[in-house]
């Protein structure tokens, strides 16, 4: 038989709250996460807003936040959120650690950036950039105590930084550590699809016999110069300055792009018979995986959403539903154009005349784009409105578009017992995937109750 797998725990840090309780109680209300942006100066930058979280550290998880002052925001958010998720799902001296395996879908991360213009500044002391300053810096930095170091000792830090504590399969090398899980190991980067795509191949993982419990998710923070100028340069962000909390507006005819947000959500993924010995709560079940590729263009889903649509049909395919078994969708909606109308497109072709009815909501309208960790925050989502019969609506849908005209279940959350829910992910560069989350014991039955 097929070995099943199932959640036992997760953890969530975001800007709207930083345990799920919150989270589900500010998204159920429709409120946002945005605001202006605090981390850096930003007046210099057309685009002055973000979904940040704030007021937050470590030791609301119950670590020394001095401990991990020099990680990136993405590392802290996944160690966070991962320890919510263990405690949640009890897990003890118990478990195998040879059958624990973490997969994440993190994203790259950056340096300090006050180091990195030091940096940038000594190299560009001429008119025209010197590397040899640049390395000379960073040797001077090397040979020297660090209390004798100038602006070389930014370089050698900076260096550091970047081959260790910033590569992106180190997040996953820390939740192993701190939970001894000495399994499979690995980091998914996959644009907007990662953590989705993390999640699913944690999935197979235990299907396929390789381990019994996995830890998987994503978290992102690319609320920096580097990470607003690119999406600047690639023109999908909003300009709605003046009105933050209204920024985001997935599938309204007047959008514009859609705001940067972070914080990561971690899943602890378990074989259904392992749980039941250990007498855990089962909070669903995770019946169905899909993934494909656009092949199309790296900037722009393909005007059909071949891939999208592929990535479905295999998730519906392996819970062994049949698309009228769907009772919600929890969409990529990311306020773009072009993002928002392929999507509508996909689910009119999955769904056929049904389309029109189903209940589609985007997260995002709320919490901005997580970027790779968008997908984990969304089946934290999913797996909410399973367990409470609410479904939470898409904010700011006020002008309908005649090319998104689903069921996008606008400004207010309805109430909905569902049994099967699909988590849409679509990311830069073409790749696509899907997750099918199931209540336990209704896996491939189908229908609202």
């Amino acid at each position: 038989m097929r070995r099943r797998v199932v959640i036992t725990g997760a953890g969530a840090i975001t800007p709207l709250g930083v345990d799920l309780p919150d989270l589900w109680e500010s998204l159920a209300e429709g409120r946002s996460g945005i605001g202006f942006i605090t981390q850096f100066d930003a007046s210099s930058f057309p685009v002055r807003i973000a979904a940040e979280v704030r007021d937050w550290d470590l030791s609301d998880a119950g670590e020394d936040p001095e401990a991990w002052k020099s990680h990136a925001r993405e590392t802290l958010f996944a160690v966070g959120a991962a320890i919510k998720a263990v405690r949640m799902a009890e897990l003890d001296h118990r478990i195998n650690p040879r059958r624990f395996g973490v997969y994440l879908g993190c994203g790259e991360t950056f340096p300090d950036f006050q180091q990195f213009g030091q940096l940038l500044s000594h190299a560009f002391e001429g008119e025209e950039f010197e590397l040899d300053r640049f390395l000379d810096g960073a040797q001077d930095a090397a040979r020297k105590p660090a209390t004798e170091r100038g602006n070389g000792a930014n370089a050698g830090r900076l260096a550091a930084y970047l081959r260790g504590r910033h590569d992106p399969d180190m997040i996953p090398a820390y939740l192993a550590g701190l939970f001894d899980a000495q399994g499979p190991n690995a980091n998914c980067i996959a644009a907007c699809a990662s953590s989705t795509q993390a999640v699913g191949e944690a999935a197979q993982i235990i299907r396929r016999g390789e381990a019994d419990l996995m830890l998987c998710g994503g978290a992102h923070s690319m609320i920096h110069p580097f990470g607003l100028t690119g999406f600047l340069r690639l023109s999908t962000l909003s300009l709605r300055n003046d009105d933050p909390q209204r920024a985001m507006r997935p599938f309204d005819h007047d959008r514009d792009g859609f705001v940067i947000g972070e914080g990561g959500a971690i899943f602890v993924l378990e074989e259904l018979e392992h749980a039941k010995r250990r007498g855990v709560e089962i909070l669903a079940e995770l019946t169905g995986y899909g993934s494909a590729q656009d092949a199309y263009r790296v900037s722009d889903p393909h005007p059909e959403g071949r891939g999208s649509l592929a990535s479905i049909r295999e998730a519906l395919a392996e819970a062994r539903l049949n698309p009228d078994d769907v009772d919600y969708v929890n969409a990529h909606g990311t306020s773009t154009v072009l993002n928002d109308k392929v999507e509508t497109r996909v689910m009119k072709q999955v769904f056929g005349r049904r389309a029109a009815t189903i209940p589609i909501s985007s997260t995002k309208s709320m919490l901005g784009h997580f970027a790779t960790a968008s997908g984990a925050i969304e089946l934290a989502a999913c797996l909410m409105a399973l367990r409470t019969g609410v479904i939470h609506p898409t904010i700011n849908y006020e002008t309908p578009d005649p090319e998104c005209d689903l069921d996008y279940v606008p400004n207010t959350a309805r109430e909905l017992r569902c049994r099967h829910a699909l988590n849409n992910s679509l990311g830069f560069g073409g790749q696509n995937a899907a997750l099918v989350l199931s209540r336990y014991g209704d896996g491939g039955q189908g229908a609202c109750a």
